[in-house]
């Protein structure tokens, strides 16, 4: 009998014998690899999270209660507890569901995830909510390990432990230990502390005391007599120190102590903090051994695990063996990242080169406020982040790169549209907050030859802070030059009527809107700027000759150049009207790149048309 087509959320899951859930975990774990094989996601994750998914959503009812993930990637089984079963047949395709939370999507997804580290501040702002408005539900921050790395989890650790706010907060630790106790004596104590014997002997303890006439103060007195020696023979945790009560560590893949924890915890009535214990890809023997290659996968053969698309060269290949190449050449050559030395490329850098590959968890201000002390003191370091996370940098890279001219580059991946991970991961945005940094300067490659000779000279011929920024993928912007000043402005074609600008690889769309308006019969010109900071005014005004003139931007309104070449242009005399074809105001969905550029009127066929449309109605 099938379990899984019959649970649409809490009472469904509660109703369930022992046995029941544990069909119903082998059931899940068949339908993701089954499922993601075709779609593509992050699958280890969430097979690891199987059993704690499941017992968190026995015990609390999360279309009430507060489940806030961090990151999110390990959602997939919340999402399919929770009546979206049917729709993971389009999952992480365009029109269908996020594979993050999404409060859109669901009641049940009680605030969007993708960046790391904030799961705890959000959790502790709902529960500081529920009780101004005296509301009565429960509020849970599930934080990984991983995402534990980064600063802003302490700070709100920190806070959670002073406001006594009652809230749990389960650190899904996956791959490594926080503060791990050791000893015999250390591993008996966390065993009997995580018990549901002693759990309720400690909350029944304190109520009976509470009723008593100074029962409360004798009480506290006890507590602190309790935690002295406990310090004494057992050294705290991290946690505990900051005043939470911690429990754990807990085995992740053991479901009925799981939900007599939470059910324990929850009584509490307090901050506190579960260490759980998991393994990613568990119940999958691919994913068991290669769980960084499951993290996010492509279709693959569910029988072998093995991927069905070719390996093929991206942009994240030649910059890291470009950063090898550059290594050998100079010793000064240093790399560092956040928790990405896989998705950056920087493997085989990491390899080559351990001393100076410098990952440092998930914290993108200490890696580029790091970076500027390297800087400072003479070596080279290169900054490989995504261009989303880079965000979370941004006044470090003001502050303690740009403000005293340090020679740092930032290597921006995933810059533009990154398809099927969506809003939370599109880099649409630093092309608008870069530019405005004194000192910076920003190149955006078309190709594989460019991201290298750019590379090349940012680390051996520049002199302040430079941004690279390219590309997920392998799209590559054809061209038989060989360009070496990046100053320049690429020009093809002359024309009165029509002149497109571009940058990056969305060149490619322009190029070939060109070709279609050309064999319309309207002649146009296409220019493509190799750095959105160093091109000249006066060569551009040179090149554009046309009545017409129109910037097509991978970035969202506001976030790009077209204002300042309109500024350009005009103070260059030139009589022309410029139009913005970029991807409008809001957020973009997610889906593949193809039907986002249809989406967003950036394919070539719609450049074409909107240019069509604009002659007929202006000239």
């Amino acid at each position: 009998m099938c379990i899984l087509p019959n649970i649409n959320g809490h009472e469904d899951l509660a109703r369930l014998s022992a046995q029941q859930r544990a069909d119903l975990c082998n059931e899940i774990r068949n339908f993701l690899v089954s499922n993601v094989s075709k779609t593509g996601g992050h699958l280890a994750s969430n097979l690891g999270a199987v059993e704690l998914s499941v017992a968190i959503e026995t015990v609390f009812n999360t279309m009430e209660d507060r489940l806030v993930f961090d990151v999110g990637h390990q959602s997939y089984v919340h999402k399919l507890l929770t009546g979206r079963q049917a729709d993971f047949e389009h999952l992480r395709q365009f029109g269908g569901i996020s594979g993050f939370p999404k409060p859109a999507e669901s009641v049940a997804d009680a605030f969007v995830a993708g960046h790391a580290s904030s799961s705890v501040s959000i959790a502790l702002g709902m529960a500081r909510a529920r009780t101004l408005q005296k509301q009565d539900y429960h509020v849970i921050a599930l934080i990984g390990d991983g995402a534990a790395t980064g600063g802003m989890a302490y700070e709100g650790l920190n806070d959670a432990a002073v406001s006594k706010e009652p809230m749990i907060i389960i650190l899904n630790d996956n791959e490594m230990s926080i503060d791990r106790n050791v000893g015999g004596m250390a591993k008996h104590l966390s065993r009997l502390r995580s018990t549901d014997e002693y759990l309720r002997f400690k909350l029944l303890y304190r109520n009976f005391l509470k009723k008593l006439p100074g029962g409360k103060s004798f009480y506290n007195f006890t507590s602190r007599v309790k935690n002295r020696i406990k310090r004494f023979i057992l050294p705290s945790t991290i946690f505990e120190n900051m005043g939470l009560t911690y429990l754990g560590p807990v085995d992740g893949h053991d479901l009925p102590d799981l939900i007599d924890l939470l059910r324990a915890a929850r009584d509490l009535h307090s901050p506190v903090l579960i260490h759980v214990v998991t393994k990613k890809g568990h119940g999958y023997e691919p994913a068991e051994e290669n769980p960084s290659k499951f993290h996010g996968i492509g279709k693959f053969d569910p029988a072998t695990g093995e991927t069905l698309s070719g390996k093929t060269i991206t942009y994240s290949d030649v910059f890291g063996q470009t950063m090898v190449e550059l290594a050998a050449e100079n010793p000064k050559v240093c790399a560092l990242t956040a928790a990405m030395p896989g998705g950056t490329g920087l493997l085989q850098f990491r390899d080559q080169y351990p001393e100076r590959l410098f990952d440092v968890g998930i914290a993108e201000e200490h890696a580029v406020s790091m970076a500027g002390g390297l800087a400072k003191q003479g070596m080279v370091p290169v900054v490989a982040l995504y261009s989303t996370f880079l965000q979370r940098g941004y006044d470090q890279i003001m502050q303690d790169v740009a403000l005293l001219g340090l020679h740092v580059v930032f290597a921006i991946d995933r810059a533009g549209l990154v398809g099927e991970d969506g809003p939370t991961h599109h880099g649409v945005f630093d092309v608008g907050f870069l530019r405005q940094i004194p000192g910076m300067t920003v190149l955006c490659p078309a190709n594989f030859a460019e991201l290298r000779s750019m590379l090349r000279w940012a680390v051996n011929d520049c002199t302040g802070p430079v941004a690279i920024r390219y590309p997920r993928g392998n799209a590559e912007v054809t061209t038989s030059e060989s360009v070496t000043d990046f100053s320049a402005i690429a020009a093809s074609g002359e024309s009165e009527d029509v002149t497109l600008i571009s940058y990056g690889t969305v060149s490619a769309e322009m190029y070939n809107a060109v070709q279609l308006l050309q064999n319309k019969g309207i002649a146009c010109s296409a220019l493509r700027l190799l750095s959105v900071t160093e091109f000249s005014a006066a060569q551009l005004a040179q090149k554009v000759q046309s009545k017409h003139v129109f910037v097509i931007e991978e970035t969202c309104t506001g976030s790009g150049i077209s204002g300042y070449l309109s500024i350009c242009l005009n103070q260059a005399g030139k009589c022309c009207k410029l139009h913005t074809i970029d991807l409008g105001s809001g957020f973009i969905p997610h889906g593949d790149t193809r039907s986002l550029y249809r989406m967003t009127g950036l394919d070539h066929e719609s450049i074409a048309n909107y240019v069509q449309e604009v002659l007929q109605r202006e000239n």
